[in-house]
């Protein structure tokens, strides 16, 4: 999984936190999508978190956003 592997990639995350971005990332994601578009979401969504949006909900509709809007 995307998510899984950008956060271990971080090395910052505990248990609790992987389970955060994981269910954001379950439910951001699209059929369909490219490897590339998946990793791109992942990436938005630890970006988000580390910059302080650790509520679930929050986090999610957030990312549903591209990084820098």
């Amino acid at each position: 999984m995307a998510i899984r592997r950008k956060a271990e990639e971080a090395g910052i995350f505990d248990p609790s936190e992987l389970a955060l971005l994981a269910r954001a990332f379950e439910q951001l994601k699209l059929e369909g999508q490219s490897t590339g578009q998946r990793e791109a979401l992942a990436s938005r969504i630890i970006a988000n978190y580390m910059a302080g949006m650790t509520d679930e909900t929050e986090l999610i509709s957030l990312s549903r956003q591209p990084l820098g809007r």
